[in-house]
């Protein structure tokens, strides 16, 4: 199988890369990344080279993701993560939001189609169901996003649905919780809280830290998208979940007693705008249909993930002062 896969320099886009290199042999990946603040050349450091090809390029732009498909198709599959997706910078300013997530999948969308792509995976966020304080979100769950983060992710859930509809894409459609896990981009919470932790800087916690996420490992996530990739129903929407469920007040409390850190270090701050007070969805269709289910409990994943930060201190540092963006 010939894989493209979108956001690929971005933190669940290469450990979605690592994923198939590891578990599907003989397939072959071409990965599209604009490089931009969040994407990182490093997440992608000890590939296979004659497996694995990186291309710089815009979603957003017809002519170039022509050229992508003309000078690197056919592709039997397209899995698409690119995206801005920092709700607190779509605060301050929407305008890349709605450029990358919805005008760069409507792009997407028209060259899988005329490009014959065998099947398109839209990698979307549970955050386009809004908040709930009870109970959990289903796949048929009203949209009703808050941030303009979330509005843009579901606008381009529709326009693939729409190409479902109209065009008969083979799209399919998931809608993950909370990750976390190695290579993720330190404006984050978790990485933010680690990172701060291990330099004695306050960790920034919005409000009174009782909103709650749900959290799963990426590895996990990954794996999810495989398995609606190679065994999904077109036209499908899934949820990813793993059932864990933690306050944030109580991540940060965790973070500095693995750490070894005072408590004096948590620093409430302003809280976010409109912030969603919990997510929580029901992952029993993918569970049941496709036999999928979390191997990485919280505990384990987030004490590796501590243990990463910690190890692999020079790759955050670089990101902290900039040094990254020289091998853009």
């Amino acid at each position: 199988m010939k894989l493209l896969v979108t956001g690929s320099a971005g933190f669940i886009g290469s450990n979605f890369v690592r994923e198939v290199l590891d578990t599907r042999a003989g397939t072959t990946i071409i990965s599209y990344d604009l490089l931009t603040y969040a994407g990182n050349v490093a997440n992608l450091d000890g590939l296979d080279a004659k497996r694995h090809t990186l291309v710089r390029g815009d979603i957003a732009e017809p002519a170039a993701v022509a050229k992508l498909f003309a000078d690197h198709g056919p592709f039997d599959a397209l899995v698409h993560f690119a995206a801005e997706s920092h709700v607190d910078r779509s605060i301050a300013d929407a305008g890349a939001f709605v450029r990358t997530n919805v005008l760069g999948t409507q792009v997407l969308l028209a060259a899988a189609r005329t490009g014959k792509v065998g099947r398109f995976v839209h990698v979307s966020t549970d955050e386009v169901y809004g908040s709930t304080d009870t109970g959990h979100f289903v796949e048929t769950t009203p949209l009703d996003p808050t941030s303009p983060y979330a509005a843009s992710k579901a606008a381009s859930d529709l326009l693939v649905l729409s190409y479902v509809k109209t065009y008969k894409l083979p799209a399919l459609i998931t809608r993950c919780s909370n990750n976390y896990g190695p290579w993720q981009f330190p404006e984050k919470a978790i990485p933010l809280f680690v990172t701060n932790a291990l330099q004695d800087k306050p960790l920034p916690v919005y409000g009174d830290g009782s909103n709650v996420r749900e959290w799963l490992h990426v590895r996990d996530h990954c794996r999810a998208v495989l398995a609606v990739l190679e065994r999904g129903k077109d036209a499908g929407i899934y949820n990813i979940g793993s059932g864990f469920e933690m306050k944030n007040i109580d991540l940060a409390r965790l973070i500095l007693a693995t750490l070894g850190k005072p408590k004096e270090l948590l620093s409430f701050v302003t809280d976010r705008l409109a912030h969603d007070r919990r997510y929580a969805i029901d992952s029993s269709k993918l569970r049941n249909d496709l036999g999928w289910a979390p191997s990485i409990t919280f505990e384990q994943g987030i004490a590796e993930t501590i243990a990463w930060y910690r190890t692999n201190e020079t790759w955050w540092r670089d990101i902290l002062s900039g040094a990254y963006r020289s091998r853009a």
